[in-house]
């Protein structure tokens, strides 16, 4: 069972999401809080697994109660659910380790498809063996970790491999080099480069969409 810490300002929302955490098997909510502050103290007191972290509280910016988690060193995983939008805020989020950034409002089903995501990983982890440098870099990669992008090739950010995979967990169907370019706001070749940096480390597929005439359209879908 995976413990779960909902925190969030708004005590109607915490609710729901409380109540959608409750309907996904193999997860509890163990604790709510409103503030930052509160959601510091619950993590010391409570232990939860993983904490659906908004990043607009009252007292603080979600992102300083990481910082404060973790210099308390309370071993929890963070999974950030906010209505902000701005790329810096989502790049500053995987720096600080969240495990993935889901924007409000959001249906059951989106976070119960991060949350069984998360729970795969987790128990990827727990399994592997390491014995040499393939395993790790396998580790790393069906963990989300920032550090798999140590393996990523030159000229490839962490950050915007981060904005484009993004993307492609978020949309439901395929998408083309155009299509999420316009979504990350980089250029087609650039969005091309990453989507077929993960078609190469099987984290996507490419399928072919013909047309009347030219060459087919390369569509990629994101499978971890």
């Amino acid at each position: 069972m995976i413990d779960v810490l909902v925190v969030d300002d708004d005590f109607m929302v915490a609710r729901i999401h409380r109540g959608f955490v409750e309907r996904i098997a193999g997860f509890r909510v163990v604790g709510t809080a409103s503030t930052g502050a509160e959601a510091v103290a619950a993590v010391g007191r409570l232990r939860p697994d993983l904490v659906l972290l908004d990043l607009y509280l009252p007292d603080m910016f979600g992102l300083d109660v990481v910082t404060r988690i973790w210099a308390a060193r309370h071993d929890c995983d963070v999974l950030v659910i906010s209505a902000a939008r701005e790329a810096e805020a989502v790049r500053r989020a995987v720096r600080y380790g969240a495990v993935n950034y889901l924007l409000k409002p959001f249906g059951f089903d989106e976070l119960r498809t991060r949350l069984e995501q998360y729970a795969a990983r987790r128990t990827a982890l727990r399994a592997a063996i390491v014995a040499d440098q393939a395993d790790v870099d396998r580790v790393l990669s069906r963990s989300g970790s920032p550090a798999a992008t140590a393996t990523l090739p030159r000229g490839l950010s962490p950050e915007t491999a981060e904005l484009v995979e993004r993307a492609l967990r978020e949309h439901e169907g395929t998408l083309s080099a155009s299509e999420c370019a316009d979504r990350v706001g980089i250029s087609r070749v650039s969005a091309r480069r990453y989507l077929e940096h993960f078609s190469a480390s099987g984290r996507a597929e490419v399928s072919l969409k013909y047309g009347a005439a030219g060459r087919p359209e390369r569509r990629y879908a994101w499978l971890a």
